[in-house]
C-alpha cells in the first residue's frame, strides 16, 4: 500500500486494461481518512475510488529530464509524461541516449537561427539542450573521425520528419564552410521533391508520399562536394483517387494557381474544380499553403537545379495531360454480345491529352478501349468494358507520373552529383521514412509503405540497443 500526503506525485494505473492504456501522472491535492483527491496530467480533479491502484512517482519524473535514460520510472507512462511536461514548457526535443525524440509543435519556433547553428557546432550530445542540430553535428563530427554516417528520421505521418530532414541538410550545408553553389542546389531540391511527392492527408498537410535517402558527399577537408538522392515507393494510387478531405500531389494545385493565363490557354487548363483527379477528396484548398507562391518557388528551384525552360514546359504538358485524361468519360455497350467502350467526351479530353503527350489520338483511343493478347505467335485484340477502360486509363496515368518522378530525381542528381572515387570522399546519409498511415480504405501501396516503415523502425531499434550495449558493456 502506498502512503501519500498532500503534494505528492503518483502514478494512477488505468481502471480498465486495454491495448494502449498507460498509467497517468497526478498530484495529490488532499489525503483524508483513506480518501485521496488528485489533479491528473489531463487537467481533471477527482476523488480516487478505494480500489484504484496507485504507485509512487520517482523524483526524476516530476519535473522532467533532458535525457530519458536518466528517468527513474523508465516505462511507457514515464516516457510519455516526460515528453508531455517538456512539450508544455515549449521544449520539443528530448534525448533517449543517442536518439532524439521530437514532438511536432505545429508552429514556427525561433530555435533554428544562424546563432543556434554556431552554438551547436562542435559540441557533444548532452553539452547543450536537445536539438536536431546536435544530431546533425554529431553525425558530421563522427564522419570526420570514423567515416560514413547515417541519420534515420522516422515516425508517424505528421510527426515532422520532412521538416527535420530539411533542418539536418540546412545545418550540414551551413557548417561545411564553403557556402558554395552545390550546397544551395542540395537545399533547393526540397521544394521540387515536396511538390511532386507530398500531399495533404487527413493527418498531415504536407505528408511525404514517398521515401527518400539523401547521401551527402564530403571531401577529406569536410566540405560538401555533392549529393545523391534515391527515392522509393512513390504512392501512385493518390494520383487517381484520394480519400475524403485529402488532396492529390501539391504540384497539380500549384500549377493551376500559379501559371499565367497564357500558359493555361496553351495547355487548355481551367480551375481545379473542373478535374476529376483533383476533386475526389473535396479538399481543393489547403489551409496555410499558398499554391501560387509555391509554384513560383518551384520554378525558381528548377532553374537552380539546371532545369531549362523546355524541360519545365514538358513537365507542365505531362501534368496537364494527366488532368485531361482523368476527365475521360466512357459509355459501355455491346458489340456481338461482347462488352465494348466508347469515349463520349473525346474532343475535350482525349484530343487534348494526345496533343500534349505528342501521341497519335487514334492509337491512344485504342489503347484505352481495347487490349491485345499475344498467344502462340498470334495476336488477339478484344474490346474492354467501361470499368476496365477506366482502370486502364488510371494505370496509364500512374505509369506516366511515376516515370516523370523518376526522371525529375535523375535530373536533380545530374546537377548535384559529383562522381568521385569512394576513397576520395566521406558521406552522411539522411533517410526520411514516409509516415505510417491507416486509412478507412488502405491500398496495397499503403501496405508496402507501412511494412517498410515498421521494418526500418525495427532495424533502427535493434541497432540502437546493440550500440547502447556496446557503449555500456565494452569487451
Amino acid at each position: 500500500m502506498v502512503i501519500v500526503t498532500k503534494g505528492d506525485f503518483i502514478w494512477l494505473e488505468p481502471e480498465h486494461r486495454r491495448e494502449f492504456s498507460v498509467a497517468v501522472g497526478a498530484q495529490v491535492q488532499m489525503a483524508d481518512a483513506g480518501r485521496i483527491l488528485v489533479h491528473d496530467d489531463d487537467g481533471d480533479e477527482y476523488w480516487l475510488s478505494p480500489e484504484r491502484r496507485i504507485k509512487a512517482m520517482h523524483p526524476s519524473s516530476i519535473q522532467g529530464v533532458e535525457d530519458m535514460i536518466s528517468l527513474g520510472d523508465l516505462h511507457e507512462a514515464g516516457i510519455m509524461r516526460n515528453l508531455l511536461i517538456r512539450y508544455k514548457e515549449h521544449f520539443i526535443y528530448t534525448y533517449t541516449g543517442s536518439i532524439l525524440v521530437a514532438v511536432n509543435p505545429y508552429q514556427i519556433l525561433p530555435i533554428y537561427t544562424a546563432e543556434q547553428i554556431q552554438l551547436y557546432r562542435s559540441k557533444k550530445i548532452g553539452e547543450l539542450p536537445p536539438h536536431i542540430f546536435a544530431i546533425a553535428d554529431n553525425a558530421y563530427s563522427n564522419m570526420k573521425r570514423y567515416g560514413d554516417q547515417c541519420v534515420i528520421i522516422s515516425g508517424e505521418s505528421g510527426a515532422g520528419k520532412t521538416e527535420s530532414t530539411k533542418l539536418c541538410l540546412q545545418y550540414l550545408a551551413a557548417i561545411s564552410g564553403q557556402h558554395s553553389w552545390i550546397e544551395q542546389q542540395i537545399l533547393e531540391s526540397n521544394p521540387i521533391l515536396e511538390a511532386f511527392g507530398n500531399a495533404k492527408t487527413i493527418r498531415n498537410d504536407n505528408s511525404s508520399r514517398f521515401g527518400k535517402y539523401i547521401d551527402i558527399h564530403f571531401n577529406k577537408q569536410g566540405f560538401i562536394e555533392g549529393a545523391k538522392i534515391e527515392q522509393y515507393l512513390l504512392e501512385k494510387s493518390r494520383i487517381v483517387s484520394q480519400a475524403h478531405d485529402e488532396r492529390n500531389y501539391h504540384i497539380f494545385y500549384c500549377i493551376l494557381a500559379g501559371m499565367s493565363q497564357e500558359e493555361k490557354r496553351k495547355l487548355e487548363l481551367q480551375d481545379p474544380t473542373n478535374y476529376f483527379y483533383l476533386i475526389q477528396g473535396k479538399s481543393i484548398k489547403c489551409e496555410g499553403r499558398d499554391d501560387a507562391a509555391e509554384f513560383s518557388d518551384i520554378r525558381s528551384a528548377m532553374k537552380v537545379l539546371m532545369f531549362n525552360e523546355p524541360d519545365v514546359w514538358e513537365v507542365l504538358k505531362i501534368l496537364a495531360s494527366i488532368l485531361h485524361l482523368g476527365n475521360i468519360q466512357v459509355s459501355g455497350h455491346q458489340i456481338k454480345n461482347i462488352d465494348a467502350t466508347h469515349i463520349v467526351n473525346a474532343v475535350q479530353t482525349l484530343q487534348r491529352a494526345s496533343r500534349l503527350l505528342e501521341v497519335n489520338e487514334r492509337e491512344l483511343n485504342l489503347a484505352l478501349t481495347s487490349r491485345t493478347i499475344f498467344m502462340r505467335g498470334e495476336t488477339v485484340t478484344t474490346t474492354l468494358g467501361a470499368e476496365q477502360s477506366l482502370d486502364v486509363r488510371d494505370a496509364l496515368v500512374k505509369g506516366i507520373y511515376g516515370r516523370m518522378f523518376v526522371w525529375i530525381v535523375a535530373k536533380i542528381n545530374a546537377a548535384i552529383f559529383n562522381p568521385m572515387e569512394k576513397k576520395e570522399y566521406m558521406s552522411i546519409g539522411v533517410l526520411d521514412i514516409f509516415g505510417f498511415e491507416n486509412f478507412d480504405k488502405n491500398s496495397f501501396e499503403q501496405l508496402c509503405i507501412n511494412y517498410a516503415n515498421e521494418a526500418l523502425q525495427q532495424f533502427f531499434i535493434r541497432h540502437i540497443f546493440k550500440l547502447e550495449q556496446v557503449q555500456k558493456y565494452p569487451h
